[in-house]
Order: structure tokens, then sequence, then C-alpha cells
């Protein structure tokens, strides 16, 4: 399709278009601790649907990615837990840069919304704000 209404998710007719939209958010960890790690997951996914008010059912696929310092437990445990069973979900190992933030844990969920480009809301917590003080929220 093109067009604006190809991209903004704008009603046609009867019928609502929605589009595919990715979600970036990332959150950083005290300590490389399991349910550390699963519970700032958890906020962080709970965050990314509360502020773009999403279901479950918007949710295409989730990537996840953790900095070299985490080996405690798989982020996607988390999601699991919030009810992502039939998500496809990935875990992914950050790139190992000189001088990048510690205990980071990262996301970008594909979903469907009617929500602009401009008007998707990307979630960065605790110490992972100073990644993208420009978006965060």
């Amino acid at each position: 399709m093109s067009g604006p209404a190809a991209d903004d998710g704008a009603t046609v007719g009867t019928v609502t278009r929605v589009a595919v939209r990715a979600v970036r958010g990332a959150v950083q960890v005290d300590v490389d601790e399991r349910e550390e790690v699963l519970s700032a997951t958890r906020e962080l996914v709970s965050e990314v649907i509360r502020l773009n008010d999403l279901s479950l059912d918007d949710f295409i696929s989730v990537i996840f990615t953790s900095t070299a310092d985490l080996t405690s437990e798989f982020p996607a445990v988390a999601a699991r837990e919030l009810g992502m069973g039939d998500v496809p979900l990935m875990c992914a190992r950050e790139l190992e840069i000189e001088s990048s933030m510690p205990r980071v844990i990262r996301l970008m969920a594909h979903v469907e919304t009617t929500r602009p480009r401009a008007q998707v809301r990307h979630v960065y917590l605790r110490g992972a704000v100073a990644l993208r003080r420009d978006i965060a929220q």
C-alpha cells in the first residue's frame, strides 16, 4: 500500500486499518540474579503494554537482548509468565562494546496497532533512561 492511509492506522469506510510497528525499550538491573532479571523484564513489558494501549493479541513477536554480564535467566521467561506463551520470543546477546552500559535488557516488540509511528511510546526504565533520553518515558 502507499500513501498516508497505508501508514497511519486510519479508518477506511468501516474498517480500521492496523499497522505493524516496532516498539523499543530497555531496563537496567542492579544485579545479575534470576528474580531481578525476571522482575525488571516484567516491568519493561508491562510498561510497553500500558503506554501503547496494547493487548497480548497485538504482539507479533518480541526480540530480547541482554548484555554479556547477565546470565542468570532468559528475559523471555518473564514474557511467558505474563501470558505471551503463543507469541514468538527470542533472546540474543547484545554486542560487547567498550564503555557500554552494564546489566541491560533490551527489547524490540513487533505489534499491530492503529497508532501512527509518531505516537508509539518507547520505554526506557531505571538506568536505561540514559540510553535514549530523547524518547525515554
